[in-house]
């Protein structure tokens, strides 16, 4: 028998970003149940976006906070030049493989830990004293990196680039009728949308489930609503490890 066999995992990314997870999940056996937490969308006046991109080569960074950060952005992008003295850098291994795949070869990015920290400590961001950097990330976010290279000397912009908002509908509920054994989470805030799409109950039915983060930050915000949550990492290989390990017996 698969490890996941008569599982039903719940997995919360965006539409269009949760296939390769639930093949993970159908590949043990389990039934992936694929409900978005968070929706993104096209930004509803992208002229702050364009007129940044019209100088793009004043820059000597610009940081992607994301896939959706690299996706959104050279969609608005379009044709324009990449400034050939315009340095790159990411905050994961999946963010740089959608770069690389746009024939950027040399992406500062950390290898393990995929988050704003694990960027801060790469040496090269230490020396930023007089540098321009371009941080292109959703319409809100963390502030951290920014700030921090702020205080390492450098000027840093925000180049906004698509919305994350809370999908409508009854999803997770109707996912809830069947039972779900466990919960794969790719943020603080995919938590908190989940809560609040769930109702009444919300906290009671997520308690009663396995939940998977990727990063201890979210592990954190979970129990800050009094759930416990295991944290997997952020690729998809290693929450579908964490996964066949926990149904396995490895608890």
């Amino acid at each position: 028998m698969k490890p996941l066999s008569g599982k039903r995992i719940l997995i919360t990314r965006p539409a269009g970003q949760a296939q390769a997870l639930a093949q993970l999940v159908r590949d043990a056996g389990g039934e992936p149940l694929c409900v978005p937490a968070i929706e993104i969308r096209a930004l509803q006046d992208p002229a702050q976006f364009h007129a940044l991109a019209r100088r793009l080569e004043t820059f000597d960074l610009a940081i992607f906070v994301s896939r959706n950060a690299v996706r959104s952005a050279f969609e608005l992008l379009g044709g324009r030049t990449w400034p050939a003295g315009l340095a790159l850098a990411t905050v994961g291994q999946g963010s740089r493989e959608e770069l690389e795949q746009r024939g950027f070869a040399k992406v500062i990015a950390p290898e393990a830990q995929s988050d704003s920290e694990a960027l801060l400590a790469m040496p090269e961001l230490a020396a930023m004293q007089g540098r321009r950097v371009v941080i292109f990330r959703g319409d809100e976010g963390r502030r951290l990196l920014g700030d921090e290279l702020a205080k390492r000397g450098a000027a840093v912009e925000y180049a906004a680039c698509y919305r994350r908002v809370r999908p409508g509908g009854e999803g997770p509920a109707a996912a809830w009728q069947h039972g779900v054994d466990a919960v794969t989470l790719s943020s603080a805030e995919g938590l908190s949308n989940l809560i609040d799409m769930l109702g009444a109950g919300a906290l009671e039915k997520l308690a009663t489930s396995a939940l998977f983060v990727p990063h201890q930050r979210v592990a954190l915000e979970a129990e800050r609503h009094g759930l416990r949550a295991i944290v997997a990492g952020p690729r998809d290989a290693q929450m579908a490890a964490a996964l066949v390990a926990y149904f396995g017996g490895a608890r």
